[in-house]
Order: structure tokens, then C-alpha cells, then sequence
């Protein structure tokens, strides 16, 4: 009589295996578009990101135009990447490379700079206010 539950107990586990959510994915993903024109001084956006959470700032640039990014942060462990649309990997990596990034695009498109705390903070569930600061020159 016990043996023919047994199915019916695995697909009942397998269920709630398949449909349970992981914690980490309900983390909030703040996206904004961010308007930058070569030439104007430069957009500061502040804001505050907690645990696993992160924002996402998108802007457009050209082939040849210098992107200056930088972050201020009350968290050591607070870092922002950069990644071209289309591409796999980082065009910047701010926990190798600091909290500053100037450079020439490589191609015309939408770059995404995002802001996130490293695992050691966002499994503690640390928060950073920061403030970034973006300038786009021909």
C-alpha cells in the first residue's frame, strides 16, 4: 500500500522543486535610459542598491566617443560593470578594475553601466548609496 504513493510523493516533490523560486531571483533590478550628449557636463544619478539588487543605467554612444564613468560609494564592496548590448563579455569590470573607467567606444549601440555589491555584501544584505557619474566626449 506504501509503495503506491511513492509516485505520487516524487511528483509531488518534483513540483515543488520545479515551481519554487529561488530568493536570490526576486532581487529588484532598478533600470533607467539615461540621456548623455557629447559635450554637456556630466549626468550625476544617485541612488541605493541593498543585497543581491542592482541598477541598470542605459545609454546610447557612438564608434569613437570617450565614456567616462565613475562611482562614489559609502561600500567598499560597491562596483559598477559596463557591457555593450550584443556582447558577451564586460567591456569593464569594476571589482578588478576600480570605480573609475574612461575609454573609446568601440561601436555604435546602447551601453548598460550596472551597479551591484559584490557576494561577500549582498549576502549579508549590505546597502550602498552611491552616486554615478557618466560623461560622453567626441
Amino acid at each position: 500500500m506504501l509503495h503506491r504513493h511513492l509516485p505520487i510523493r516524487a511528483s509531488l516533490l518534483l513540483a515543488a522543486l520545479v515551481f519554487t523560486t529561488p530568493a536570490w531571483s526576486a532581487d529588484a533590478i532598478h533600470k533607467e535610459t539615461v540621456e548623455l550628449t557629447a559635450g554637456q557636463a556630466a549626468l550625476s544619478v544617485k541612488g541605493k542598491i541593498k543585497g543581491y539588487a542592482t541598477a541598470e543605467y542605459t545609454l546610447a554612444g557612438k564608434a569613437g566617443q570617450t565614456l567616462g564613468v565613475k562611482l562614489k560609494t559609502n561600500q567598499r564592496s560597491n562596483y559598477f560593470n559596463l557591457r555593450q548590448a550584443g556582447q558577451e563579455d564586460a567591456l569593464f569590470i569594476g571589482s578588478s578594475g576600480g570605480n573609475s573607467y574612461e575609454a573609446t567606444l568601440p561601436a555604435d549601440g546602447e551601453y548598460t553601466v550596472q551597479v551591484y555589491l559584490m557576494r561577500n555584501a549582498a549576502r549579508r544584505n549590505a546597502v550602498a548609496s552611491y552616486s554615478l557619474e557618466m560623461r560622453l566626449r567626441n
